[in-house]
C-alpha cells in the first residue's frame, strides 16, 4: 500500500482481534470482557486510520485472531482490506515481533512497527517517526509510561531477532530492548515518550487526554466525565 508523499518506510502494526476475553484482559475487572474487548476495537480501529493518515511507503497488519467472532469485526475486516495484511508467527511475544519484522522487510525498507495499545497517537507523529527512521542509519525506540516501548524502528530486520529473549509487558522492557539492540552494534535515537493501554488507569488517563473512537468507547462506558 502506498502513499502519494511518503517516508520511504513500511509502518507495520501488530495487532490482534478483539474478542471478549482474548483482547485486553487486563481491564476486566472494572470492565466486563464484552466492554474490554469493546475498547480494545476502538483503540485498533484508531491506530489503523492514523497509520493510513501516515505519509509511509508501505503499511502492515500483522494479525491474529478470528475477526468473526470480534468486537466491530466487520468494520475492523473493512479496513484491514486497504492494508498488506500477514500471520503473526511464533510461540511468544517476542518470536511474533521479530517474525513480523522480517516479513514486513520484504518491501527492501526500513520497518517502523507500532501495536495497537496507543490510539491517542496521530499521523503526524507516525510520520514523523518514519521519517526519523528512513533518513538516518540507526534504530528508533518509543519510550513508554510504564517502562515498555510504543514503537520500535529498524533499518533493517535482522536485530530484531534478540527480542525473542527480551522479556516482554515488564518495566524493564524498554531499557532491555535497547540495550539488546546496542548489544547488536545498533545507535537506539528516542522518539517521544507515551503512555500506552494496558491497564484500566491507562484507558481512563488516555481517553481523557485524546479523541476518536477509543475515547468515545470510554465516555459511553461511563468511565470519563465529558
Amino acid at each position: 500500500m502506498t502513499s502519494g508523499t511518503s517516508s520511504g518506510a513500511t509502518l507495520l502494526v501488530l495487532a490482534k482481534a478483539p474478542i471478549a476475553g482474548f483482547a485486553k484482559t487486563r481491564l476486566t475487572p472494572p470492565l466486563t470482557p464484552r466492554e474490554a474487548a469493546l475498547v480494545a476495537a476502538a483503540s485498533l480501529l484508531d491506530t489503523l486510520e492514523s497509520v493510513l493518515r501516515s505519509q509511509v511507503t508501505h503499511r502492515v497488519v500483522a494479525f491474529t485472531g478470528n475477526l468473526r467472532a470480534a468486537e466491530r469485526g466487520p468494520e475492523i475486516a473493512r479496513m484491514l482490506d486497504r492494508f498488506s495484511v500477514i500471520p503473526q508467527r511464533g510461540a511468544d511475544f517476542g518470536i511474533r515481533l521479530a517474525n513480523a519484522h522480517a516479513d514486513a522487510a520484504c518491501f527492501g525498507t526500513p520497518v517502523l512497527q507500532i501495536g495497537m495499545d496507543t490510539p491517542q497517537i496521530g499521523p503526524d507523529v507516525l510520520t514523523r517517526a518514519a521519517t526519523q527512521l528512513a533518513t538516518g542509519e540507526t534504530a528508533v525506540l518509543g519510550p513508554a509510561a510504564d517502562g515498555g516501548w510504543w514503537a520500535l524502528g529498524l533499518p533493517t530486520p535482522q536485530p530484531a531477532r534478540v527480542l525473542a529473549d527480551v522479556p516482554m509487558s515488564t518495566n524493564r522492557t524498554g531499557e532491555l530492548t535497547r540495550a539488546a539492540l546496542v548489544s547488536c552494534g545498533l545507535q537506539v535515537d528516542n522518539l517521544p515518550r507515551f503512555r500506552d493501554v494496558d491497564s484500566f488507569d491507562d484507558a481512563v488517563r488516555v481517553a481523557a487526554d485524546s479523541g476518536g473512537r477509543f475515547a468515545d468507547t470510554v465516555h459511553r462506558m461511563s468511565l470519563v466525565p465529558r
